[in-house]
């Protein structure tokens, strides 16, 4: 099945993709104007929702799936798997590590996959049940709107270095990259922006940079949750299997895909919904095939 669709690749799914990207930097300019007229309620709410949607594509469409390498058969430096890095505060290299390779090996199996709960909440019977689980729903309502932040603090590996598992260098180094990644993203959203606001200052009034702040933060905020929506919940609803790590030991390849299958979802929907969940409503066959995309849309599938 795999081989079939690599062997389909072509010129369709390239112009796909560009299609996308062109998409989401239109959304993005016009999202950026709009939050420029606070003055004019409409275009401002326009605005917010026109970037947040921008920041959606990015993350999902565009940037989980050409970290994936679906895109690196094109040879184009725009969108080179290894070098692509996405519009939030994670860094693209410690997610790639946290999630392509070690949550689409261990998919599900309690001690090696991480994402089972971020470490943070227990959603699972098999969780050992601690005191701080009484807080899940505030704890998962917080990691909702500042999902972008939770995946960041995730690829730091701060419980792994406790428990010994990375060593300090490693750690520090996730660290400085963490933060690199932090200042760039606060830089621009919270302060370049706000700033240029401040030529509106004169004819709206003092409150308009602190307008244009709060459009980035929304904007932020509606990706985070439906990131969150899509990605963490998504990966874990009713009848999703989860795994003992014995269950995995010395598994062989078809076990391991049978593994796959039954610790993922899918999400049924139209077009333009599996666009922005960057198709990983077809959770099954992503599980199946990481670096593939095989999905029953109107158009070919992609790598």
């Amino acid at each position: 099945m795999r081989q079939r669709v690599l062997d389909d690749l072509g010129q369709k799914d390239a112009d796909y993709i560009r299609r996308v990207i062109k998409a989401q930097r239109a959304c993005e300019v016009l999202g950026r104007i709009g939050i420029f007229m606070p003055f004019f309620l409409p275009a401002f709410i326009a605005g917010i929702v026109l970037l947040g949607l921008a920041k959606i594509l990015d993350n999902m469409e565009i940037g989980h799936n050409v970290m994936h390498g679906q895109y690196d058969w094109m040879n184009d430096p725009m969108i080179d798997g290894s070098k692509y890095d996405w519009d939030n505060v994670a860094p693209g290299e410690d997610w790639k590590h946290g999630h392509n390779y070690i949550h689409h090996t261990y998919t599900n199996i309690h001690g090696m996959d991480r994402d089972i709960g971020y470490n943070l909440l227990r959603i699972d019977a098999d969780q050992p049940w601690y005191g701080t689980h009484r807080f899940n729903l505030p704890f998962a309502f917080v990691l909702m709107l500042f999902f972008e932040w939770g995946v960041m603090y995730h690829g730091i590996e701060l419980d792994q270095y406790l428990q010994g598992k990375i060593s300090k260098a490693d750690f520090q180094a996730r660290k400085k990259r963490a933060m690199k990644k932090i200042r760039g993203q606060i830089a621009k959203d919270y302060l370049a922006y706000p700033l240029l606001g401040l030529a509106l200052v004169p004819f709206v009034g003092w409150w308009a940079p602190l307008a244009i702040l709060g459009a980035n933060l929304a904007a932020n905020v509606i990706r985070n949750i439906w990131t969150f929506c899509i990605i963490f919940c998504g990966h874990f609803p009713a009848e999703v299997q989860t795994f003992a790590e014995e269950d995995a030991q010395n598994e062989n390849r078809g076990q391991w895909y049978f593994r796959q299958i039954l610790g993922s979802a899918n999400i049924t929907g139209h077009a333009p919904f599996h666009v922005l969940t960057g198709n990983l409503s077809y959770q099954i066959e992503h599980h199946l095939f990481p670096t593939s995309r095989l999905v029953a849309t109107p158009r070919s599938p992609r790598t």
